[in-house]
């Protein structure tokens, strides 16, 4: 029977706080020494080519050329292509190592571009498949949008294509890859919401979901960052796409309100 550290937490007031009520209950800050793994302790790898459900095109590796800190306090997933035209890239996982139930959860990031090219930082439910243990994208990119960020939450009813979203652009002739910025879901009891740099763009409630589906985000979730290659929604690389392509992690942290959560 697997093992997680669950932070449990109870929400009795509105989502929103101001930042001073949060207090730091789980990070990675990514410093170690150029070349090295992410943490064994809280990280482990998902593996494959297997397309993922969604037809990506990328085999996902444990390998330092797709996944190691730079020794500037960023992790980097390093998605690359093989001289015969094969594509290697990373998806880390917290499963087995830390979930969360409720709380403030954000990551600083410096996404890659590209067509064809799929970033994400993302948490699945640990109770039950998918789409039933429910999903939360905090941040997802696709290369042919390099403005735009989306936030989904996806459950049994509304997944897929069907997924409950909004999307947050830059100001015209801006990238996300052109600097860091933050991506942060506060959740709670009574909703979620999303955010970027500060700003609240995505807020989903129970009246949000389609009548008489069910509301899967009352259980403890794992922390998802990958960068995907291809699939069906970005499309496969084409003759402008360049690689290799990197994501650059300068930290995830998650919170618990200091004085309206408790932990149990």
């Amino acid at each position: 029977m697997k093992r997680f550290l669950f932070l449990s937490l109870l929400f009795a007031a509105p989502v929103l706080a101001a930042s001073p009520y949060w207090t730091l209950a789980w990070s990675d800050e990514f410093e170690g020494p150029q070349g090295a793994a992410p943490d064994t302790t809280k990280w482990v790898y998902d593996l494959g080519a297997s397309g993922w459900g969604n037809q990506e095109l990328e085999n996902y590796t444990d390998s330092r050329e797709n996944s190691y800190l730079d020794g500037s306090g960023h992790l980097v997933i390093e998605s690359r292509q093989s001289p015969a035209g094969h594509y290697t890239s990373a998806r880390l996982t917290t499963q087995s190592k830390f979930a969360v139930e409720y709380g403030k959860v954000e990551a600083r990031i410096k996404i890659p571009a590209g067509q064809g090219i799929w970033p994400a930082f993302w948490m699945l439910g640990t109770d039950g498949g998918w789409p039933d243990g429910g999903e939360i994208d905090i941040m997802e990119n696709i290369g042919r949008e390099p403005g735009i960020a989306h936030a989904t939450v996806h459950g049994p009813g509304y997944s897929g294509d069907k997924g409950i979203s909004q999307s947050y652009s830059l100001p015209a002739g801006q990238r996300f890859a052109d600097d860091f910025h933050v991506f942060a879901v506060e959740w709670a009891q009574t909703g979620i919401q999303f955010f970027v740099d500060g700003h609240l763009y995505h807020r989903v409630t129970p009246a949000s979901i389609p009548k008489g589906a069910a509301w899967v985000f009352s259980h403890p979730f794992f922390l998802l960052l990958n960068v995907a290659v291809g699939g069906s929604w970005p499309g496969s690389p084409d003759t402008t796409s360049s690689f290799p392509q990197k994501m650059l992690v300068d930290y995830v942290r998650v919170y618990q309100h200091r004085q309206r959560f408790k932990t149990k």
